[in-house]
């Protein structure tokens, strides 16, 4: 196969079960050519080759002698640096956790390793996936394969810029208010965020325990069901996880049909503060559908106007019960005050945070502890609360009416690097359209809808379904899929800029 690293994961999962190619000659083919290019995306934190052609090595030697291999198996992958990893450094993007090696993988993981993907390494992330760019990100930023001035989406910037730029076939990525869509969107690729709960929590790293989501970052619906396939499901380890078959995502992708669907625009997620040319490549993907048979209609969720502020009152209050625990005595960094000869407890956990977290993550702490002390809790937290179950019950009004909602899955294409960053509130309004689904734990899905006219960078639609529904979002996300191709005539991602070692 010509260019090895350009093709689909079900594509080369084709050309390995045909003999075409080897699992070592694939998984080689991505590790040089995160060699040529990341340098300039800086998509990884950690690339582990030696482990990767291993796992490749092995499944070639099971494919030889015979053994029954799940479809995936050989088709290498890249792993969010939020998700423990047995034998690979953990960081979360933050220098608290500097060279922390877990002892187990992440339930995620364990399910790659089985099912044969070799790990490339791990991507780059904002800070404990506390922003929208991958600006802060205690190791540098992740610049966007498309322009490389230009922001790849956050928090999980890292993972879907190694699949924009063909550094991975496949990424795992995690969404706790957007933070697989969003980036998406601005990168032209795809990514999902299954039902709260469809994919188990075990071995990642919590920001907000109520909100989190692992998902798949790819380059075609097809290769998203497929990898969902393989990471969903239920999990005795994970408290939350729903004890039920994955939903029939694979199916329902190679199906492909929207005929006779009722679909929902939703109204609130629209309009100002939305850039001309993402709205109007969102309006000509919704018209693609009506031409495919599909029915069309608007729907209002009126407590969505509500979810940002809910939302940003919610997950930094559970971010500062969560990241307690980084407190030196136990794992990770430990800095000892200056001038102090016998320092407290007390003393070590206050050096050790101040120089182990960055400013966003100070910021969402200080704000989340206050939200949770003793005369603020109802007011704040409790409040916050109470617009969640509106927003819960906008969502199933909806779907009375329509089998799934769609919206621009971000309001604007990628911003310039140092943009926003001292602007947090301009940053957070990059996840608007997407943080109502964390919040009502349904799921949703990002796939390209073309370049914009003012600036040829990508921009994104969003499907959201209601929960355990999953296999909705890949049917409709494949029928537009094949559309949009039809009118390309290639995929999106072969327009891009080609990223050479040298840059764009």
């Amino acid at each position: 196969m010509n260019d090895i690293t350009r093709h689909s994961a079900a594509e080369l999962s084709h050309a390995l079960a045909t003999g075409e190619l080897s699992a070592v000659e694939v998984t080689t083919a991505h590790l040089e050519r995160i060699a040529e290019v990341d340098g300039e995306v800086h998509a990884f934190l950690h690339v582990d080759g030696e482990g990767a052609l291993a796992a490749a090595r092995r499944v070639d030697e099971q494919r030889a002698a015979g053994e029954e291999l799940h479809v995936l198996a050989g088709v290498p992958i890249a792993v969010k640096d939020v998700l423990a990893t047995r034998g690979l450094p953990t960081t979360c993007g933050s220098r608290i956790l500097q060279g922390w090696v877990p002892p187990y993988d992440a339930t995620v993981v364990a399910r790659l390793r089985a099912a044969g993907l070799p790990v490339l390494g791990k991507t780059n992330m904002d800070e404990f996936a506390m922003g929208s760019s991958t600006e802060h990100s205690a190791y540098g930023p992740t610049r966007n394969p498309w322009d490389l001035d230009r922001i790849p989406g956050g928090s999980g910037g890292g993972s879907s810029a190694a699949v924009a730029a063909f550094e991975a076939p496949l990424a795992i990525g995690t969404d706790t208010g957007g933070s697989i869509r969003p980036p998406a969107a601005v990168t032209g690729t795809v990514g999902v965020k299954p039902t709260y709960g469809g994919v188990s929590r075990y071995g990642l790293v919590a920001l907000a325990s109520s909100l989190d989501q692992a998902g798949p970052c790819t380059r075609s619906v097809l290769d998203a069901a497929l990898l969902h396939s393989v990471i969903g499901g239920h999990d005795p380890m994970d408290s939350t996880s729903i004890d039920a078959p994955v939903p029939p995502v694979v199916e329902a992708a190679r199906r492909a049909d929207v005929q006779g669907l009722r679909v929902g625009v939703v109204r609130e997620l629209g309009g100002e503060g939305y850039q001309a040319g993402v709205r109007q490549r969102f309006e000509e993907a919704v018209d693609l559908l009506v031409g495919a048979g599909a029915e069309v209609v608007e729907v209002s969720c009126p407590h969505f106007d509500y979810a940002l502020a809910a939302y940003y009152l919610i997950l930094p209050s559970e971010a500062s019960s969560n990241l307690a625990k980084f407190d030196a005595m136990r794992y990770g960094l430990r800095v000892l005050p200056a001038g102090v000869d016998e320092p407290s407890a007390e003393q070590v956990m206050a050096a050790t945070r101040d120089a182990g977290f960055g400013d966003e993550v100070k910021r969402r702490i200080i704000l989340g502890t206050y939200a949770l002390s003793s005369g603020y809790y109802d007011a704040y937290y409790g409040q916050a609360q109470k617009v969640r179950t509106l927003i819960a019950r906008d969502f199933e009004q909806a779907f009375q009416q329509v089998d799934v909602l769609v919206s621009p899955t971000a309001p604007t294409t990628a911003f310039r690097l140092g943009d926003k960053l001292d602007d947090p509130m301009s940053m957070y309004l990059q996840d608007v359209a997407t943080i109502p689904a964390n919040l009502a734990g349904v799921p949703g899905m990002s796939l390209p809808t073309g370049v914009t006219d003012e600036d040829g960078l990508p921009a994104g639609i969003q499907v959201l379904a209601p929960a355990m529904k999953d296999d909705r979002l890949y049917g409709v996300g494949a029928a537009l899929e094949r559309l949009l191709l039809e009118k390309w005539g290639a995929p999106l991602l072969a327009h891009a800029p080609v990223l050479t070692a040298k840059g764009a």
